[in-house]
């Protein structure tokens, strides 16, 4: 009988020891897992394109190399823009001598030809004064007819108008162009000028400089190819421009305010080393992200929102891409 007692005792006792392990095992199981936050590392990125198309005729960089803001980064070579400096500078050597002409007036050949065409003029209107003044005495006296009178005074007039006209024209020679030719022969020198100007500053974009100190991250097209006005051809990343960024539904971002202090790690760095960052942005994003409820229990609708931190202090071979966990 004692033995019997004894098995039934060992017996219960294995299994209160069988339902207490499986009990734990149960809860460890069904306990929810901490929330885990995963983000991302960004950093600027800025695009170097040209404003004038053309075909790549080197690059002096290579991807992953460090650049200095200004310095060169590839020459695109454009035979039609040094065509049309060219054809702006023939432009502007013909306003010039456009303008000179203006400016100059007339050549002394041609002042001299209008001087004596006026004194010819001069000659002609004595002549007709004096045949004038002999046909009126005769017709006074009756010799001549009025209608011979006539037809002299009419010669003489004449005569005097041609001299009038001729003088006018040796003045017009010896003052030159006026005043408003010259004015518009300089505005088509100026506007000859901006011309060059305009290719010129086109010439400048032919070798494309670095906007920002950096790291060449992508080179997009091969030297040789054609590229367009505005065509991506490198991009630059600045790392000393990092950011992190999580997307975090708003059921869960209490404690995480505007300048809070997180802490955060990247796998690909080591679980170990642990860093921390400031909370410096916090919106909604758009109305695709929100989080739809599927039951009416006790549910609702959340959003989700980005959250932007920059660590604290600069953190050794952090790179954008990488994945980082907040704790």
């Amino acid at each position: 009988m004692d033995n019997k007692k004894h098995n039934f005792l060992i017996g219960l006792i294995a299994l209160v020891s069988i339902i207490i392990i499986v009990g734990v095992i149960g809860i460890l199981a069904l306990r929810p897992e901490p929330v885990l936050i995963q983000g991302e590392v960004e950093a600027a990125e800025y695009r170097v394109s040209g404003k004038v198309p053309g075909r790549i005729e080197a690059f002096f960089v290579d991807e992953g190399e460090q650049v200095r803001k200004g310095d060169t980064l590839v020459f695109i070579d454009s035979p039609e823009v040094r065509a049309k400096l060219a054809q702006a500078e023939a432009a502007r050597s013909a306003a010039d001598a456009q303008s000179r002409k203006a400016q100059n007036g007339a050549q002394t050949e041609q002042i001299q030809g209008a001087y004596e065409m006026w004194q010819k003029a001069l000659v002609g209107e004595d002549i007709m004064r004096k045949s004038y003044e002999r046909v009126k005495r005769l017709h006074e006296k009756g010799v001549v007819t009025t209608q011979k009178l006539d037809e002299t005074e009419a010669q003489y007039n004449a005569a005097v108008a041609t001299a009038k006209a001729a003088k006018t024209q040796y003045n017009m020679a010896l003052k030159g162009a006026r005043q408003e030719d010259k004015d518009a022969a300089e505005a088509l020198v100026a506007r000859a000028d901006g011309a060059i100007s305009e290719v010129n500053a086109y010439l400048g974009e032919l070798y494309l400089t670095a906007p920002a100190d950096g790291e060449v991250t992508a080179k997009f097209p091969k030297a040789g190819e054609l590229v367009g006005s505005g065509s991506p051809i490198l991009s630059i990343t600045d790392l000393s421009d990092m950011w992190l960024t999580f997307s975090v539904r708003e059921d869960e971002l209490t404690g995480l305010t505007m300048g809070k202090i997180i802490e955060f790690y990247a796998p690909a760095l080591g679980k170990d080393n642990t860093y921390q960052a400031q909370i410096t942005n916090i919106q909604a994003r758009a109305s695709y992200a929100t989080w739809r409820a599927t039951k009416t229990n006790g549910q609702f609708d959340v959003k989700t929102f980005e959250i932007k931190a920059r660590p604290t202090m600069q953190v050794p071979n952090l790179r954008p891409g990488m994945t980082v966990i907040l704790k």
